[in-house]
């Protein structure tokens, strides 16, 4: 409640049951001295000004406090969703196995592992395993079931996956074996490839001693002359480093054949599986933690993402400065939360002991005017919801009746809500009885969007309807008219000045912008009657302001 720090205490006087000041049914209520503040200027406090400033961690902190249903809700729903994903993917069942593997002759010691493990992983080594095992799978989709770890130069681990025990064993040995048969033809190929290579110089240094003796021959034929001697003389010199050339080439093939053969040999055998494959430890519970834990962080995560998004984009005002200021009328009664039913309690029920209704209710009934002359009338005015005011309102009139006094009940909103409490929706005027009393609600045609109230006031036509004449009739014995109404600035507010002389402004924290709160202030100003003061319900209980408004500097 943005009351003063220093409470100021009175004897006052009852109205409808409630006294006006000092204490009412335990609940303490403190004066105010603001009652005839003026409207704030438009050049005085732009909307930009008022919208909250710099968003504080204490206001984002209210805002996940507010929506905590909200994302307690995600939170849960994420968790639903971890332990969804474990049920429809859940973890494999793993195997292992080690390799032993012994470099070639062409093989990089500074490098062999890293080609090791890149060639295990291959589609080719993939497939290979796949029709080993038969299984009907590409070799892409099974090669992301298995890993390939290097933990020396020469052993390297091969891990499977598999929806059982047993087949994850299965898998892990038949990555193995092909992984091994794909590496002995590799080096076997590239074996070969090079004794090709020399087999292929060695019959082409042939072809070349050939072709020089064949030259020999017909030179040797031709008639003996100096120019022969010299022709034989260096083509024999060619045949000579030709035999020479022939001759290490066949000493390199028949060496790499001998040497490097017998190390690719002794490769291919002495790269073998160190390890058999066996099942990995398995924990079901662990993976199901993990998945919980981690959609209950992820939807608590995007859950507080969303409140505080819109809390720092929101421009509904919450603050009791920002609506008094909106309004241009203090907030003298501001409460939390307030739950109702659909259905007006019974004396001493819960809701009617609820503390934050009787403050309400109170400052209500103290916002009465006295009228000794007649009717003293008062109107509420929703920004926003209508059940809480409409509630209040029902409750006031309650509390006056048991008095004894006799209280008019005017329902001038869409949908009839106070009417609705009293158990008599339907258009016109009639005496309701509602908690052991009698009251006279009055609702007005559907299709009487401005009716006119009883009070005679200049600005307003002179005639009346039928309905307005039954309520005026109803008002001419009544002691309060008290009226519940919504404000369209298309339809005007000058029907107001007809059924109060002074109204309260109810405001839901959150529920509306500065555009909207201000201009309900002054369509009641417009109206010609006294906006008295504001009442704000849903107000947060970090907010620290007074939902005062500056006085005018006088100069």
């Amino acid at each position: 409640m943005s009351d003063p720090d220093t409470p100021i205490w009175s004897g006052g006087t009852t109205v409808g049951g409630i006294r006006t000041n000092g204490i009412s049914n335990g609940v303490p209520e403190r004066l105010w001295r603001y009652d005839d503040v003026p409207a704030i200027e438009e050049h005085e406090s732009p909307a930009s000004e008022v919208t909250g400033g710099l968003v504080s961690l204490g206001f984002l902190k209210a805002a996940l406090s507010r929506r905590r249903r909200f994302w307690c809700a995600t939170a849960a729903a994420g968790f639903l969703l971890g332990c969804a994903y474990y049920v429809a993917a859940p973890p494999g069942y793993q195997a292992s196995t080690s390799v032993l593997l012994t470099p070639g002759p062409y093989d990089n010691i500074n490098t062999a592992a890293t080609n090791d493990v890149a060639m295990a992983e291959t589609r080719t080594v993939a497939g290979l395993a796949v029709r080993e095992l038969g299984l009907r799978q590409s070799a892409a989709s099974f090669g992301a079931t298995y890993k390939v770890a290097a933990l020396t130069e020469r052993v390297v681990v091969i891990t499977a996956s598999a929806r059982s025990s047993e087949q994850a064993v299965l898998n892990a040995s038949a990555v193995a074996s092909a992984f091994l048969k794909f590496r002995t033809d590799e080096m076997q190929a590239q074996q070969n490839l090079v004794l090709g290579a020399l087999n292929r110089q060695v019959s082409q240094g042939e072809q070349h001693l050939n072709s020089i003796g064949a030259q020999i021959s017909q030179v040797s034929a031709q008639t003996a002359s100096s120019a022969r001697q010299a022709q034989l003389k260096t083509l024999q010199a060619e045949q000579t480093k030709a035999n020479t050339t022939l001759f290490d080439l066949r000493q390199a093939a028949l060496g790499n054949q001998t040497v490097n053969g017998s190390a690719t040999t002794a490769a291919a055998k002495g790269s073998v599986v160190l390890d058999a494959a066996i099942p990995l430890a398995h924990s079901r519970v662990k993976p199901l933690i993990l998945d919980a834990v981690f959609g209950l962080i992820a939807g608590s995560a995007v859950g507080i993402a969303i409140v505080v998004i819109q809390a720092i984009v929101s421009v509904r005002l919450r603050r009791r400065d920002d609506i008094a200021r909106a309004l241009g009328t203090p907030v003298k009664v501001s409460v939390g939360t307030i739950r109702l039913k659909s259905r007006l309690p019974r004396p001493g029920g819960a809701a009617a002991r609820d503390a934050a209704v009787q403050r309400v209710v109170t400052h209500l009934a103290r916002s009465v005017p006295g009228s000794p002359g007649g009717v003293a009338s008062l109107a509420v005015v929703p920004a926003d919801d209508l059940r809480v005011p409409a509630w209040c309102l029902v409750s006031l009139a309650v509390s006056c009746a048991e008095e004894g006094k006799h209280v008019v009940v005017a329902d001038l909103c869409h949908g009839a809500p106070v009417a609705k409490l009293l158990g008599s929706a339907e258009p016109g005027v009639r005496e309701v009885s509602t908690r052991g009393v009698s009251l006279v609600a009055a609702v007005p045609e559907r299709d009487d969007v401005v009716p006119l109230g009883p009070l005679n006031r200049g600005s307003v036509p002179a005639e009346r309807s039928s309905f307005t004449g039954a309520v005026a009739s109803a008002c001419a014995s009544a002691d309060v008219l008290l009226t519940l109404a919504t404000l369209d600035p298309a339809l005007g507010s000058e029907h107001l000045a007809t059924w109060a002389t002074d109204a309260v402004a109810m405001v839901t924290a959150g529920r509306s912008s500065w555009t909207k709160i201000q201009g309900v202030g002054e369509l009641i100003r417009l109206s010609g009657i006294r906006l008295v003061s504001a009442v704000l319900v849903g107000t947060d209980r970090s907010d620290e302001t007074l939902g005062t408004i500056r006085l005018p500097e006088t100069v």
